[in-house]
């Protein structure tokens, strides 16, 4: 069943690769926008209220990793893709007893606001990767915020919160500048990360389990992409290979709190 909803997404995947606050009502509130099958069906039901960002104090403002002393991980997902794919993964993830971060794209979030809701049904965690997945570092600073806070609207309006973290786009680490306006918009900490999968180029499964696997360690946080059909194949390895090890795969927050 994996293999064919990959495959079947495969040659319609959308992902362009990277390269290297208030709290609300915490109950339910309705997605707004189009439902992810077109227009002119009914609102996607009300969203599970996801984590306001996460602030840890001691903590930088700029992180790649967490604890090198305990047995966790952080699996993080730069969100945009097939949502098929992106279902298919994250149950890959939930049989594993694994929980994994989603950065999601603004406009992703426009086309498939039902996705919000599956990441957050699933004990998963949400965040801010930018509105359109502009190079932000490389922005006016007008520019740059309206990539920051165009995202964290449209999360606070499916979900409550403006997410739990916010990571740039097309950079491994954000600029002074992108780090002071990233906490303008209400995120105390920029996510980084220390283990890069190069999944977005598209090497397979086997090169993309490799590469996780060679590199991670405890309190590593991982870099990959949802909508590549070689990192849902290279998944469930890779938690295989982490539980060999006795290494857990758990959202960025439990990573670092």
């Amino acid at each position: 069943m994996l293999r064919a909803a990959a495959s079947a997404a495969a040659a319609g995947a959308l992902v362009t690769g990277c390269d290297p606050h208030r709290e609300e009502d915490p109950g339910a509130v309705r997605s707004a926008g189009p439902s992810p099958s077109g227009a002119g069906r009914a609102s996607p039901a009300p969203v599970r209220a996801a984590r306001p960002p996460t602030r840890v104090p001691g903590l930088p403002v700029q992180i790649e990793h967490g604890p090198r002393n305990g047995r966790a991980v952080a699996l993080t997902f730069h969100g945009r893709g097939d949502p098929t794919m992106a279902t298919a993964l994250l149950g890959e993830a939930e049989r594993a007893g694994a929980k994994v971060t989603v950065l999601a794209i603004g406009d992703w979030l426009d086309e498939q606001p039902a996705m919000a809701r599956r990441i957050l049904d699933g004990g998963h965690e949400l965040g801010n990767h930018t509105l359109h997945h502009r190079n932000i570092c490389a922005l006016p600073a007008a520019e740059a915020y309206a990539e920051i806070s165009g995202c964290a609207d449209r999360l606070r309006k499916l979900t409550g919160t403006i997410g739990s973290w916010f990571r740039p786009s097309q950079t491994r680490r954000a600029t002074p500048l992108v780090t002071e306006l990233a906490r303008k918009a209400g995120y105390p900490h920029v996510l980084s990360y220390d283990v890069d999968s190069l999944d977005a180029d598209d090497p397979g499964a086997a090169a993309v389990q490799r590469t996780v696997l060679d590199s991670v360690g405890p309190g590593s946080v991982v870099s990959l992409h949802l909508g590549h059909a070689g990192t849902v194949a290279a998944l469930p390895p890779i938690l295989d290979g982490l539980r060999r090890r006795g290494l857990r795969a758990v959202t960025t927050t439990e990573l670092v709190t």
